[in-house]
């Protein structure tokens, strides 16, 4: 079992910035690709960023790249999502899941074997 628990998140204005993190425990955080995908309010869950292993290899949506960066921390056990130049449709619970294939940086959502509870972002226009 892999526990995540996200943190980081709250209220920020548009075009400001914000940290998100997941800490992991459990089992080698390693050993797993990690993610980040969102739910904004009446809208489905869509994935964010990517990053495999090593932090060599990474992949963004459309929407948000060039304004996020996913990075890990092995050593400390966490991934990070760095978010600038926030738009009110950021808003949104922001989760971090855990993927056993830890080469793959885009998964089918069914696919991440392990997930947070999230953290909510709301950015105010």
């Amino acid at each position: 079992q892999v526990q995540l628990v996200e943190s980081g998140g709250g209220l920020v204005q548009a075009g400001g910035s914000q940290r998100l993190s997941c800490a992991a425990s459990g089992r080698t955080f390693s050993n797993y690709a990690m993610a980040w995908l969102r739910q904004a309010p009446g809208k489905e869950r869509e994935f964010v960023a990517a990053i495999n292993w090593s932090g060599t290899s990474t992949y963004y949506a459309a929407s948000v790249k060039g304004r996020f960066t996913i990075s890990r921390d092995n050593a400390k056990n966490t991934v990070y999502l760095d978010m600038n130049s926030l738009k009110p449709e950021d808003t949104a619970v922001y989760y971090c899941a855990a993927d056993s294939v830890r080469s793959r940086v885009f998964a089918a959502q069914s696919q991440y074997d392990y997930w947070g509870l999230g953290t909510q972002v709301t950015v105010s226009s």
